[in-house]
Formats: C-alpha cells, structure tokens, sequence
C-alpha cells in the first residue's frame, strides 16, 4: 500500500499471503484472519463471480453454512457486487431484497473485489449485533480487499 500505515490485522494479511497464489487458499486464510480479528461477526468469507451463470458462488469462509448461490443484484452480497460499491448494513432485516441465509446475522458489510477490471466477487462479514460495522471498520476492510487483491492473479 501506497504510504499508508495498515492495521495489524492488514499486515498480517499480507505477510500470511506473501508467496502464495492460490486464490482459495489465500481465501481460506484471509477468512480465518478476519474471524478471529473481529469481535462479534458470525459469519466471514468471500463469494466468487460465475461469469456462466452470472451470480455469486459461495467461496471458502467462517462460519454457519451460507446460501450458495446468490443473483447478481439480490440481497447485500449481489446489490455490492452489481453496484461495484461498499454496503455497510446496519440493520439487514430493513434492506429491501435481503437474503436470510443466517437468521442469527442482524448486521452486515459486504466489499466487491474487482482486480484490473476483472470482477472476482465479494468479502462478506456478518454480525449478531445491530449497526456492529463503524466507518473505520470500513476503511480497514477496505485496506484489508486492497491487501488481498494485491496478492492473487487475474484473468485480464
């Protein structure tokens, strides 16, 4: 990152990451790093684009079993995603169109990942807890997709 002090948390990402170019396994650990970072999520991990069937696809993640398939354009994930823009969900229950894969998750924050053009898919972080997500949390998580972008490879 570009003259920027990361968070902890985000250079431990790049650090795990460092030398490794597998997409899922970079997934799985980036997952695991965010659960155990973060207080009161139930749920982290990433969706994949399918570009065939074009919806997202669940990816590696922590937590209770998730919807595996969501339309491009539905719920908090698919909405991200179409827009191209962070959603910070303070009360899911109150988003038109959300998708209840976990009734225990009150609260969500969802980021597209599109490295080069290419649309990869979202980070999703779910929480018991209503309005659980700040904009700093924001901003670290974004720095957090930036970090992870950095180190995988795209299709061009």
């Amino acid at each position: 990152m570009t003259q920027k002090t990361l968070s902890l948390m985000n250079q431990q990402l790049d650090a795990l990451l460092t030398g490794e170019t597998n997409l899922i396994a970079n997934m799985a650990n980036a997952s695991a790093l965010l659960k155990s970072s973060y207080a009161d999520v139930n749920w982290a991990g990433f969706y994949l684009y399918d570009q065939k069937g074009a919806e997202l696809v669940l990816g590696p993640f922590q937590g209770n079993v998730a919807c595996m398939h969501i339309a491009n354009g539905t719920g908090v994930c698919g909405t991200a995603f179409k827009a191209k823009k962070v959603q910070r969900i303070a009360n899911v229950h109150e988003f038109a169109g959300h998708i209840a894969c976990d009734t225990a998750s009150n609260s969500e924050i969802v980021l597209p990942l599109i490295k080069n053009e290419h649309k990869i898919g979202v980070l999703d972080i779910d929480s018991p807890l209503l309005d659980r997500f700040t904009e700093e949390n924001q901003q670290e998580l974004e720095d957090f997709a930036a970090v992870f972008l950095q180190h995988i490879d795209t299709v061009a």
